[in-house]
Formats: C-alpha cells, structure tokens, sequence
C-alpha cells in the first residue's frame, strides 16, 4: 500500500484531518507532515492574543499521522469501510509550543503490532527540527 492510498483510507476530514503529507512508511514507522494554518478555528479562544496550538491537537496530529497511518499500511487490504480504529492510550511530553502557521514533522516507530494492538514511540518535530512533544500512542484497530 503507497502513501496516497493511505491518505485515501484516513476516516478523517476537514477540518478534523491533521495529515498534509507522509514522507515515509515501512512496517517499523511512520513520517508525516502537517501544517497548522493560521485560520484554524480552535487558534480563536486558545490563547486570547497569542494563539498556540493545544496540546489536545497536537496529540491528535501524532496520532493521526505516528499510530493510524501506519496502522492503515500494517492491516493493509484487510481495512474496510466498516473498519474501527480507536485510541486506548497516550503518555505525551509537551516541550515546546506550536504556533499558527507552523510546519511540524511527525516521527513514530513501532513498539509492537499484535491482534491489531499498535504501540509507537511518536515525537514531533517543528521546521528548527526541535523536539516539540514526544512519548508513546497506542489504539486498536477493529477489522470486520
């Protein structure tokens, strides 16, 4: 399975999709980018006069790109439309903060892939190549 047809498998949309584009997938991980666009709606309340990214999205950013995209590529064929995938648990460090319009880069690497429990080791990045979060996500994916 190439990048595209990933893409094309993430049961995600505007404005709740956090994938611009994966760099690279294998079956030991995963790296992806996204753009946080100064327009966001969430940047309005979060903070008054200097927006940042919350932590609760760059979570999701991490998650969408380090655990579903390469749970999409390790289930393979296998995924339907009738497929569920669901977070079970996060332990993340935040370092730095995000800005609106900011580019970050999402690295994971796999801990275990087992009776389709994934495990990742997941840090993002931002365009000076520092760490902004980092730690580990696990989810299931339910195939039917």
């Amino acid at each position: 399975m190439n990048t595209t047809e990933i893409l094309e498998k993430l049961p995600y949309s505007t404005p709740f999709l956090f994938v611009d584009d994966l760099v690279s997938v294998d079956e030991n991980g995963v790296t992806g980018t996204f753009t946080f666009k100064e327009d966001l709606d969430f940047y309005r309340g979060h903070f008054k006069n200097n927006p940042i990214t919350p932590g609760v999205i760059l979570t999701e950013t991490m998650a969408q790109i380090g655990l579903v995209c390469l749970g999409i590529f390790l289930v393979g064929n296998d995924l339907t439309e009738e497929s569920q995938i669901g977070l079970t648990s996060t332990d993340i460090e935040f370092l730095k903060p995000v800005f609106p319009g900011e580019k970050v880069t999402v690295i994971s690497e796999k801990i275990y892939f087992r009776f389709n429990k994934l495990k990742c080791k997941v840090k993002m990045l931002n365009e000076k190549l520092e760490i902004v979060c980092e730690g580990t996500i696990a989810g299931i994916i339910k195939v039917n």
